[in-house]
Parts: structure tokens; sequence; C-alpha cells
């Protein structure tokens, strides 16, 4: 049999003749973190149609499709979920905020701060990207929040203004966290209320809160501020 006449070569002819094209409607851009560059790049948000094709001649139309996500810099097409992962420097910034809100509601749930505990606080805040952060400023958030009946702790152990405050510092951060780094925050923040003696019951409270919004399961959260606990500072 000469080449091109089995049936293999009749479905390369045919698939040269009759095929799809999509054509492509750039509907937005901006920056995202591109999965397959693995860093932050530019993207076009794409809108396409798809046509049927003979002889690469577009001729009927096949419906819409997309929309997808193009990466600038290596062209790959990915979903719009891809747009859900924050850049790398929304990431960060998420980060710092977080450590930044959980530092204040240990400190505020332990009352009158100590110095040792607003030196661990400041240490951690610095080290999440708060460079100027220092023991007076967090001193002086604490003294507002204290006085802002709406966000203090009231009769309840701990106040609905401050669990609302760290949920909406740690909810859109947690699925962005390995096991690990949710850990990591948990036992800073533990830290910080151990820096000045055993837990209060205020700040277990506080503590179990930072731990739900990061979706750490309670026993898993119990286990840590025992370790902690145990742990020499």
């Amino acid at each position: 049999m000469l080449p091109g006449r089995g049936r293999n070569g009749r479905a390369a002819r045919r698939a040269r003749m009759l095929g799809t094209r999509t054509a492509w409607t750039p509907v937005g851009d901006g920056e995202f973190f591109c999965p397959g560059c693995g860093g932050d790049r530019n993207y076009q948000r794409l809108s396409g149609r798809r046509r049927f094709t003979v002889l690469g001649v577009p001729l009927l139309p096949r419906g819409v499709t997309g929309p997808v996500v193009e990466c600038a810099a290596c062209h790959g097409h990915f979903g719009t979920d891809a747009l859900d992962h924050p850049t790398t420097n929304r990431f960060s910034a998420m980060l710092r905020d977080a450590v930044h809100t959980v530092a204040l509601a240990v400190l505020s749930a332990g009352g009158t701060c100590s110095r040792t505990a607003l030196e661990t606080a400041a240490a951690a805040v610095r080290a999440a990207g708060f460079a100027d952060c220092s023991e007076e400023r967090l001193a002086a958030l604490v003294e507002a929040l204290a006085a802002d009946t709406g966000r203090a702790y009231d009769d309840q152990p701990c106040g609905a203004g401050l669990a609302i405050e760290l949920h909406e510092a740690l909810d859109p951060l947690a699925p962005h966290l390995a096991p690990a780094g949710r850990e990591s925050i948990l036992l800073q923040a533990a830290r910080i209320a151990l820096a000045d003696g055993p837990y209060t019951p205020a700040e277990r409270d506080a503590l179990r809160t930072v731990g739900a919004a990061l979706t750490i399961c309670t026993d898993d959260v119990t286990r840590l501020l025992l370790a902690a606990a145990r742990t020499p500072s």
C-alpha cells in the first residue's frame, strides 16, 4: 500500500481539509499569578468564537468558547479561576494585614498589655512587613479598640466586632496557605499570648477564633496551643 493511501492517511487529509478555528477577542486585562510561569504576569481575558473551516477558510459559526485568561509572557491559556489566586504582591499584603490583625486581637484579649507581649507582637508584625511598627503604636491601637464599643471585648469572651475583624483578615488568606502556614500564624499568636504568662480565658477564646478563621479544626487548635505552652520561650 502506498504512503498516505491507508485509513490514517485519509484521516490526516480530512483533518487538513476540515477543522475548527477559534477567533479570540480581548475583553479585559490586568495582572495575575500565572500558573505556567509561576510568577506575576500581565494577562488578557479573551472571549472566543469558533468557526467550522474548510481548507483553512472559516465558514460556519460553531458557537462561543471561553472566556479564558492568556498570559502575556508564556501565552498559555487558563481558566478564569486562575484570577482567584492573588498575585505575589497581593498575597504579601494579605499576610501582613492578617498578622497585624491577629496581634491586635491577642493583645486586646490580654487586657492590660505587658511590655513583653507588646515586644513579641511588634516583632511579629515587623517581620510580616510593617517595618515601622512599634510597641507604642500597637499599644495605642489596642487602646483605640478598647474605646470602640463596636470592636472591643464585651462581656462575652470574644467580642463580635473583633471576631469580624479576624474573619475579614483571615478568610481570604486561608485558602492560599498550606497547612503549615496556617499553623504558623496560630502559633505566632500563641507566643504573643504566652509572652506575659499562661493563656487567659479571653486569650484562649481569641486564639480559637483565629484557628477557626484559618480553617484549622478544633482538635488541631487545642494541640497547637498546648504545644506552644510547653515550648520554652
